[in-house]
Parts: C-alpha cells; sequence; structure tokens
C-alpha cells in the first residue's frame, strides 16, 4: 500500500507532461450540462439532476455519515467550493435522478460509465496505455477514456456519453452486463493492476469527487483529460461476449409469444399481469418460515466471502431480504452482524459503515430481477441450482413425496428412533430419495453442515452403487 501511494507522484507528473489538467468545477459542469436552476421543478424529469455526498461537520456526533446534495447549474460554482473543493470525503456517479435520493430506481439518465481500477503504479499505467492504442479486435484492447483521475492508489476512468443514456429497466440491466464484461477486460493482474481481486462494481457506483481530497492519503483526486466522448456503440465494440452490448433500440425485452399463447404456457402471469392488471416485478413465491430460511441460508455465507466481494455480499443480502419479505428492521440488524465478520476479510480498502447504508438501498424492488447469475458475479459464491426440470415447485414436491411413499412405503424417511441414526445415515438416506440431488439441497433439507454432508457425500454414493 505504502509503494503504491508512493508511485502517486509518479503518475501525476506523467499525466501532467501528457495530458491538460481539469478542476472539478469545470470538470462537472461538462458532465452534467442539464442540471436544474435553483427553483426550477421539472415535473416532467425533462431534467433530473446529479445528487453527491459529502462530509458535512453539522453531522458530527450523529449516526449520518454524509449529506447529500443536488447539483444545481446556477449554485454550482458556490456550492463545489463550500461542500467538494477540499473535503476529504464528497462523492459522486456518473447517473442523473429523478427526485432527491440517488437510489438506481431513481436513476433517469447515464451521463458518464465509470470504472476503478486500484493498485496501478507506472509500469501498470503504461501497460493501460498500450492497451488504449490498439483497436476493439485486439485482446484485451480498451476504449480510451475520455477523463482520467488519480484517486490515491488507482485510477477512476471516466468515459462521458456523447448522449446521455434513458435508464429504462432493461437498459439499466444491459449496461450493467456491459461494464461487468469492460471491467474483467479491464482488471488484469500483474498487467495493468497489482490487484488479484477483481472489483465489480453497479453502474450506480458514486467516486472519490475531483478536487476533493482521499481522507485515507492525503492526496487530491485529480482529473486529466485524455480522450473524447463516446457513443454506446463505441463501447460494444470492446466488449468480450456478445451478450454484454448495449441495445437501445430494445429499452424492454421484445415478445414474439401472442398473448393467447402467453395465457395457455403463463396463466399465473396472464391472470396476474393482463387481467388484473398488476405489472409490478413478482417476488420470490417463498411463505414465511421457509423465506426466511433462503435469506438466512444466504446470511450465513459472511465468513466465505473474499476482500472485493465484501460490499457486494451485503447488497445481495439486502436483495435476498427484500425478495423473502424480511424486514428492513431485521435486515439492518443482521447487516451489521454480518459487518462485523466481513471487516475481518483481507482487503486493502477497510469497510466503512457507509458501505452498510449503501447497501440497504437495494432493499427495493428494482432488484427483484437479479439473477443467481448477477448475484454469483459480484460476490463470487457458487450457488448450486435445484433443478426441477421445468416443474413448478408444488409439482416438483408432490412427485417427490410420491417417490418416496413408493420406495417407502412405511414411511421410513419420515422419522428415527432416538439415537438409533447418525449423519452419515441422514446423507445416505437423503441421496437414496435424491439421486440427481446437490449437495447445497441436502444442507437445506437435512439441516447439516456443509462440511458433513460432504464429509459423508461420496461414500453414500458408493452405497448407491453397489
Amino acid at each position: 500500500m505504502e509503494r503504491m501511494f508512493k508511485e502517486y507522484d509518479v503518475l501525476y507528473n506523467i499525466f501532467s507532461s501528457g495530458y491538460s489538467e481539469v478542476n472539478g468545477f469545470d470538470f462537472y459542469r461538462e458532465l452534467f450540462p442539464d442540471n436544474e436552476n435553483k427553483g426550477e421543478l421539472n415535473s416532467d424529469y425533462s431534467k433530473p439532476n446529479a445528487i453527491y455526498l459529502y462530509r458535512d461537520d453539522k453531522n458530527k456526533g450523529t449516526k449520518r455519515q454524509l449529506s447529500r446534495r443536488i447539483m444545481l447549474k446556477d449554485t454550482w460554482e458556490n456550492d463545489y467550493m463550500e461542500y467538494v473543493e477540499g473535503n476529504d470525503k464528497a462523492i459522486c456517479g456518473g447517473l442523473t435522478y429523478r427526485r432527491r435520493a440517488n437510489n438506481l430506481a431513481n436513476a433517469q439518465r447515464m451521463n458518464a460509465l465509470i470504472f476503478d481500477l486500484d493498485s496501478v503504479g507506472e509500469n501498470e499505467l503504461r501497460t493501460l496505455f498500450l492497451r488504449f492504442e490498439k483497436g476493439p479486435e485486439v485482446i484485451r484492447s480498451l476504449p480510451v477514456p475520455t477523463f482520467i483521475a488519480l484517486s490515491g492508489t488507482g485510477l477512476h476512468l471516466y468515459y462521458f456519453m456523447k448522449e446521455p443514456v434513458d435508464l429504462y429497466p432493461n437498459i439499466k440491466l444491459q449496461l450493467k452486463s456491459l461494464k461487468h464484461d469492460l471491467t474483467f477486460k479491464m482488471w488484469d493482474y500483474k498487467s495493468t493492476t497489482m490487484e488479484k481481486q477483481i472489483q465489480y462494481q453497479s453502474i450506480n457506483q458514486a467516486y472519490r469527487m475531483v478536487g476533493s481530497v482521499n481522507e485515507k492519503h492525503g492526496n487530491i483526486i485529480r482529473a486529466f483529460r485524455t480522450g473524447e466522448k463516446l457513443s454506446l456503440d463505441e463501447l460494444n465494440r470492446y466488449v468480450i461476449d456478445e451478450n454484454n452490448k448495449v441495445d437501445i433500440n430494445k429499452p424492454f425485452r421484445p415478445s414474439i409469444m401472442t398473448r393467447a399463447e402467453a395465457k395457455e404456457k403463463y396463466p399465473e402471469w396472464y391472470e396476474r399481469v393482463i387481467v388484473n392488471g398488476d405489472k409490478r416485478q413478482k417476488k420470490w413465491d417463498i411463505k414465511g418460515k421457509q423465506g426466511f430460511a433462503l435469506y438466512d441460508w444466504w446470511r450465513n455465507k459472511a465468513g466465505q466471502i473474499q476482500g472485493g466481494h465484501r460490499y457486494f455480499f451485503m447488497m445481495c443480502m439486502a436483495i435476498y431480504a427484500c425478495k423473502c419479505d424480511v424486514p428492513k428492521k431485521k435486515l439492518r440488524k443482521d447487516m451489521e452482524e454480518a459487518f462485523n465478520i466481513l471487516v475481518s476479510a483481507e482487503h486493502k480498502n477497510p469497510l466503512t459503515m457507509d458501505d452498510i447504508r449503501s447497501a440497504m438501498e437495494a432493499y427495493d424492488k428494482e432488484y427483484y430481477n437479479f439473477t443467481i447469475e448477477d448475484i454469483e458475479l459480484l460476490t463470487n459464491i457458487r450457488i448450486e441450482k435445484n433443478k426441477r426440470n421445468g416443474r413448478k415447485q408444488e409439482v416438483h414436491l408432490a412427485r417427490a413425496r410420491a417417490v418416496q411413499d413408493i420406495d417407502y412405503p412405511n414411511h421410513e424417511w419420515a422419522g428415527r428412533p432416538k439415537g438409533s441414526g447418525t449423519a452419515e445415515k441422514k446423507v445416505r438416506e437423503w441421496r437414496e430419495l435424491h439421486p440427481e440431488g446437490k449437495k447445497i439441497d441436502c444442507e437445506r433439507e437435512t439441516g447439516l453442515s456443509r462440511h458433513t454432508v460432504l464429509k459423508w457425500w461420496d461414500k453414500a454414493s458408493e452405497e448407491q452403487n453397489r
């Protein structure tokens, strides 16, 4: 860490000798040219506003860590000098919002796609520049950023959009995939960064503001113009996977299915959406204690999380809580307990209480459409899928009970005399009932620990095959 911070002066000399430095006031005026003026209120949200957070002396001694403020066009110069310049904690992302909260649900347009690349020294920077010079057809090549900011021990790469991108729900998902793809391409251990753990971040992520101060090292965040504004098409050319490109002509997923076909294939959806007009995202159909069990299953994985994935574990914890109808008050208490476990995970960036506040924002229906694949990518936790071969849960369970009744007509599976069984027996019996079952399902249904299931799993399989 100390070596990396010493590189800051080296990087500053490289940038200042070849690129124009831009002060924070001009930087954000260029990034957000269409903010409202003071007193202006567009009820049609034709002028969504940038929102930034800053440390305010008025909050000392309170639980409030940062204050939130709208970036207004005509007062920005004075606001910048008062709230941002020299402030040891001021952060802002590249999105604009309707209303006053900078959560993803309120995000209306994307003015810039921003990447954080940690642990960059002189050698890593020169590799990065070489990759900027290559065409998109070259492996590991990268688009040239509009600006690069020196954050302290790393870089913030800003890709300003030629035209702000309207954030329809599905466009948010497409942009998330695009950012993940380019992050993977950009984060090349021992080439462009000395940090091994890739840090995937939301399009809504906020970064230290240009002109503010990094409170950990005392350096000013400085920005340098390195390229031009880009279009989404230009960014799309650099993705690794074609499926991660953004198609702005498809703000929602098109359907080739007729309503009649949908009624036959998805009767529950048809009744809820077409007949009853309920177009809200549907929660997981998990009831009572069973739903809490799934949430608790995820919460108990805190000890498995590696340093670069701690924040996203808490964010996904909020998603699980919202989907499973866990009360927000309980989530906050559980997240503080998980925080005490996560802080011990080794990483150069400390986890803070601000991260809890930010992660809690994922307790929102906007995140109902997060998939298992999304959660795996963000947290680096492998999640075994419970395959039902297309059957609904109630049909799947009814079928499993029917098989049990055939194989065990006297209901031997339902229980055992006290002291007559072992963990080994539980695993063996579960595997007999579920020959294609997964270890994770065995854990859930038997209540045994992961270690115990692994211990007896192969032996149970051998006995099955005799």
